[in-house]
């Protein structure tokens, strides 16, 4: 069973709130009057075609490019804290293009941002998720496989403990294989109770994932609701999943 199929209930209390946000580059607008809201223990997707401000829309939330609107994490509002202000409020951060620190090695990446007293812990906890990482752990990252770069991008985000986890387009790049057990893991986090936003291409695997899905095209919301039902919509089959 995905974890959308298993997600029915009340309306959960929002953790993330983002109202008529807006992005540009130079003069180019990329984000126009974007709202969404994640709830507390929710798992949702923001799916849609490459140049739909997917990217932009989560690196507005984490504060690394100039965004107008509001966003708040728990009532908080965050468009006025620096990003890694975002980061210690709770949000933990998969960047595109994974972005790990080359020269360090795995535990090192994961001490950086481990909690300070409890790294001991949270690093065991990742390598229950990554048995992969716990093998290279001594290794520098910029060996690793762009899969494992990719564990190593979400380990980093997960070990802090974040209320919020963002991850943005994780299967990019990967072999279906790796690309299986990434969406594994952030099920087995939902699960758990972590709350999740997911930027993806690959909409069928997210939206059998998620429980609500937003569509975003030409940095607009186009469509919006349960991730269930927006897989079976004839015009997201025909756009985003028939060619998964």
């Amino acid at each position: 069973m995905s974890a959308g199929d298993g997600a029915v209930g009340e309306p959960r209390a929002p953790l993330l709130e983002v109202r008529k946000l807006s992005a540009s580059y130079g003069k180019l607008n990329v984000l126009e009057d974007v709202s969404l809201e994640v709830g507390e223990g929710e798992f949702v997707v923001v799916v849609g075609p490459n140049g739909a401000g997917k990217t932009t829309l989560l690196k507005a939330i984490m504060g690394l490019v100039p965004a107008r609107g509001d966003v708040r994490l728990r009532g908080r509002d965050l468009l006025s804290e620096p990003a890694h202000r975002r980061v210690r409020l709770g949000v933990g951060y998969v960047p595109e293009g994974r972005h790990v620190f080359a020269t360090l090695t795995v535990e090192e990446n994961l001490r950086l941002v481990a909690r300070d007293g409890d790294a001991a812990g949270g690093l065991g906890r990742i390598y229950e998720l990554f048995p992969r990482l716990r093998e290279r752990r001594r290794q520098p990252a910029g060996t690793l496989s762009g899969g494992e770069q990719q564990m190593l991008a979400m380990g980093r985000a997960l070990v802090a403990d974040p209320a919020l986890l963002i991850a943005d387009e994780v299967s990019l790049g990967l072999a279906p294989i790796v690309v299986g057990q990434m969406f594994e893991v952030m099920t087995e986090m939902y699960r758990e109770g972590r709350t999740i936003l997911l930027a993806e291409q690959n909409a069928r695997l997210s939206l059998e994932a998620a429980t609500r899905a937003y569509v975003l095209e030409a940095g607009r919301v186009a469509l919006a609701g349960p991730a269930s039902e927006l897989r079976e919509d004839p015009r997201v089959v025909e756009a985003y999943i028939s060619s998964f």
